[in-house]
């Protein structure tokens, strides 16, 4: 890590589809100070980035002032790394492409990268967490959707357009559940958290046995309601582990082929089911993996926590920049 004792702090911002939250971090990956603003309360960039610069620059002044800020990292959906841009996000009030790196440069005066989420999540895990001395590895984000950031020879992999690692819409299931990205059978239909809810849903109406998951409204069931019903013990909410565990691992040994990763590193809410999904998941993993790479490559749960990583994945590509 390329740290200027001048310079100590880097700053982090992830922005998310419900909150933008930010925070000042040192060298140890120590988010010394943080605060957050509503994505949706703007329909206007430029007053969103009004918004946090007035929350953002008190933090900053309580350290000591810009001028002890190497940089500032964003985490965004849609981010590309290349261009410092947000293009098309469907989740976020902004349209089209946003020129968002450019404009926090020009409002603060400090160096400012972009990436996108998911890559920032690895990135965070690289320098700070699980994946830390790990130069091969895909990280994956279970979350409303299904992120990856892949990592070769100590690289993010970006692509020739900085979109590179869309693992959670590779097509798992042929004319499978439509997808938000508008294909249909993505993996994120199936192994994010809103796809486990899907599932939940499915097997309730298909099926006539007995479930924990019936006392409540079909449309509101979460994924969290599926983890509590199976830690009791529920049968229908064990197997819906197991058919989201099968697929993941299958589209897993399937991404092995591909880079060999010494790790699978899990992230994000549903990861949070621990053995739950693990252990279906290594299991599916192991059975359909090609030979040659059989008990290589560890499934790995991320050590940061979930509040926290977004943050610190964002900020460590603050490390990396050079001054204005």
């Amino acid at each position: 890590m390329n740290t200027n004792m001048e310079k100590p702090y880097v700053v982090g911002i992830d922005i998310g589809g419900t909150n933008i939250v930010f925070g000042l971090v040192d060298a140890r990956g120590t988010i010394l100070c943080s605060d957050s603003i509503k994505t949706q309360a703007y329909a206007e960039v430029e007053e969103c980035i009004d918004a946090v610069c007035e929350k953002l620059m008190p933090l900053i002044e309580s350290r000591g002032g810009a001028d002890k800020v190497k940089g500032i990292g964003i985490g965004a959906p849609n981010g590309n790394y290349y261009n410092g841009t947000i293009e098309f996000a469907p989740n976020l009030p902004w349209k089209g492409v946003i020129r968002l790196a450019e404009m926090f440069e020009e409002r603060l005066g400090i160096p400012t990268a972009l990436t996108n989420d998911a890559n920032a999540a690895a990135i965070g895990e690289m320098t700070y967490g699980v994946a830390r001395g790990l130069k091969d590895f895909i990280m994956i984000t279970l979350g409303t959707g299904v992120g990856s950031g892949i990592v070769i020879n100590g690289q993010m992999v970006y692509g020739h357009d900085g979109f590179a690692g869309e693992l959670g819409h590779v097509i798992v299931k042929e004319d499978g559940r439509p997808c938000g990205c508008g294909r249909k059978g993505c993996l994120e239909t199936y192994c994010s958290a809103t796809g486990v809810a899907r599932t939940a849903r499915e097997m309730l109406i298909a099926r006539s046995d007995e479930s924990l998951l019936r006392k409540i409204p079909a449309e509101e069931i979460v994924s969290k309601d599926v983890y509590d019903a199976a830690v009791r013990g529920d049968k229908l909410a064990l197997e819906i582990f197991q058919y989201t565990g099968d697929i993941l691992g299958r589209a897993l040994a399937n991404a092995i082929a591909f880079s060999s990763p010494e790790a699978i590193v899990l992230f994000g809410g549903l990861a949070k089911a621990g053995d739950l999904l693990l252990k279906p998941v290594q299991k599916s993993m192991e059975e359909n993996v090609l030979n040659i790479y059989k008990g290589k490559t560890r499934l790995l749960l991320s050590e940061l926590k979930d509040a926290d990583a977004a943050v610190l994945g964002a900020s460590a590509l603050g490390w990396e920049l050079k001054g204005v």
